[in-house]
């Protein structure tokens, strides 16, 4: 009897979690698509999966039943007789085996494809948020027959291609050989009718390109680069299901502020006796003019945090304006400026 906990490299008290990413791992490793692939190490370590993955079969293989005498390979014999491969449906994914397997997994209804656009945002925006309307061009259900693909009224008909039955059985080849598999009908989308007069909008697809307003919902706080998904906006199967829209929010720059985290971050000059003595400074902020007020004997890249004026979070609360004071140091001094200096420096400051 083979060791499959020796095959896929983990232990006989590895958990469900540790199998299945021990599997990926070598699957990845030995897939015969990829350079230095190997296909009998791919089946191999499939073979072990499909055994260790499933605890009723586990059981009895621990137990040393007399099912597993080394014959327990998934990939004999044209349609791999009662095999499931369910349990491959997430691995076999990530491999692109989805046009092979898609159907065998359960996966009749199709998807439309996802779309991605960008969107351009001032500083603002990003800050507290906002809603942009944009328009696209995409393939979505049509509006007269709300995807029917019939004309309205029209006679519904048994789809002759599949003779009702929604799917068509065919025969595949493949490395690990030949492979019986059902997938739905193009004819009729999978559902086995149609409609004996078409829609004229669509000519019976149900679905056609236009251009279509979505809107988009900016939260507060969003970083540049971050992406926004739109589930079920993205294009639409013939009789089947929308992909998703995936918002790409480019932020414009500020001329004076930045973010840190639920901060906001800016700069201040004073000269060096407002430093000394102290000032109250008018600042530009995102919400208006505000005053700031500047202690004496403030350092050059002292913060001073004024509070709420930040970025919204968390049901109202909004985070600080950290203002960094920056002391500018004159490069001259006129004779009585030196001689007030000087007449300082008496005074041991």
């Amino acid at each position: 009897m083979k060791d499959y906990y020796q095959i896929l490299g983990v232990s006989k008290n590895a958990s469900e979690e540790d199998i299945k990413k021990a599997f990926r791992t070598l699957a990845h490793k030995y897939h015969p698509d990829k350079q230095g692939g190997d296909a009998n190490k791919f089946k191999e370590v499939s073979e072990a999966y499909s055994i260790l993955s499933d605890k009723k079969r586990r059981a009895e293989y621990d137990s040393g039943g007399a099912s597993f005498s080394g014959n327990a390979n998934p990939f004999q014999g044209a349609g791999f007789g009662n095999f499931d491969f369910s349990q491959f449906e997430d691995v076999f994914g990530e491999f692109g085996f989805g046009d092979v397997f898609g159907d065998v997994f359960g996966a009749g209804n199709r998807r439309g494809r996802d779309i991605s656009i960008a969107v351009e945002i001032p500083f603002e925006d990003s800050v507290f948020g906002t809603e942009r309307r944009v328009l696209i061009q995409k393939t979505s259900l049509c509006g007269t027959c709300s995807g029917s693909g019939g004309k309205k009224g029209s006679e519904i008909i048994t789809c002759k291609t599949c003779n009702g039955k929604g799917r068509i059985r065919e025969s595949r080849r493949s490395f690990f050989g030949t492979i019986s598999a059902a997938r739905s009908c193009e004819t009729c989308g999978g559902t086995g009718t149609l409609a004996k007069e078409f829609c004229a909008s669509c000519r019976g697809k149900g679905v056609l390109r236009k251009e279509e307003e979505i809107r988009v919902i900016v939260p507060p706080g969003i970083e540049n680069g971050e992406i926004i998904r739109l589930s079920g906006q993205g294009e639409t199967a013939q009789k089947g299901l929308a992909g998703d829209l995936y918002v790409k929010i480019q932020v414009r720059s500020h001329k004076s502020m930045r973010k840190d985290g639920v901060n906001l971050a800016t700069e201040m000059s004073i000269k060096l006796t407002d430093a000394l003595l102290g000032i109250s400074r008018e600042i530009e902020t995102l919400d208006g003019k505000i005053t700031v007020s500047v202690p004496s004997g403030v350092a050059d890249g002292e913060i001073l945090r004024v509070r709420g004026k930040g970025i919204p979070y968390d049901k109202g609360k909004r985070g600080d304006l950290m203002v960094r004071v920056s002391v500018s140091m004159p490069r001259k001094l006129s004779r009585r400026a030196r001689e007030l200096v000087e007449k300082l420096k008496e005074e041991d400051i």
